[in-house]
């Protein structure tokens, strides 16, 4: 999908992992009247953080003196204050058009990143990417709406590691076992981490098994010696 707004363009940056600081906004030279953003390639699929933009397509009364041909003095300036007067247009854009839940996501993450869920959920929430992080906001909802924390714990999981598998094992004490197809990295113990943080309730205990299957006993496809635990 083409980019065609600054509002636009700073979305698809922050899934790129780009943050706002990382882009710049300049006066376009040459430019297309029916355009605001004046991009090299129309149907470009990567954010440039150098972007050239066309202002008078939506704004015109608030720039329209500013780069007057004959005025040469305060160059730096005068693009040092339209980069900065179009982030906070294409933030008022983003505002206008978010809806009730994106609101709530939003002021979660920011009382995460303000410490209010505790070092550790703060630390780890940068282990996702954007789309992640909405996933574990609107299970956060949810926790508070119906308390439901086993069924949204291994929801979280299943939306974010595809194809994992979760037990329950209660012989002795609740336990919840959890299988992910994937390799024990960093980000993805960090990813674990937050969710058992948030969703797991107290009095239950968690224990990942990564990559290989643990063995269930007359399961044969999961009997591999030397490899994995036994239950």
């Amino acid at each position: 999908m083409a980019m065609n707004y600054i509002w636009d363009l700073l979305i698809k940056a922050e899934d790129e992992g780009l943050s706002k600081k990382d882009i710049y906004f300049y006066l376009a030279e040459t430019y297309s009247p029916y355009m605001e953003l004046s991009l090299p390639l129309l149907n470009a699929q990567f954010v440039e953080q150098r972007v050239d933009v066309n202002p008078y397509y939506r704004y015109f009364g608030i720039f329209n003196n500013l780069f007057h041909p004959d005025n040469r003095k305060d160059i730096e300036f005068r693009e040092y204050f339209f980069d900065i007067v179009l982030h906070f247009l294409a933030e008022i854009d983003r505002m206008q058009g978010m809806n009730t839940k994106e609101f709530y996501i939003r002021f979660i993450l920011r009382d995460i990143e303000a410490n209010v869920f505790g070092n550790e959920v703060r630390r780890n929430i940068h282990a996702f990417s954007k789309n992640e992080q909405e996933i574990v906001v609107l299970n956060m909802l949810k926790l508070y709406q119906t308390g439901e924390e086993i069924y949204l714990l291994k929801d979280t999981f299943k939306r974010l590691f595809k194809g994992c598998l979760i037990y329950i094992k209660s012989e002795e004490h609740d336990e919840l076992l959890i299988y992910i197809n994937q390799k024990k990295t960093q980000q993805n113990e960090q990813k674990v981490q937050l969710i058992q943080e948030i969703f797991l309730p107290i009095g239950f205990q968690l224990e990942v098994f990564w990559q290989y299957h643990f063995g269930i006993i007359d399961a044969e496809q999961t009997m591999q010696l030397d490899r994995i635990a036994l239950y």
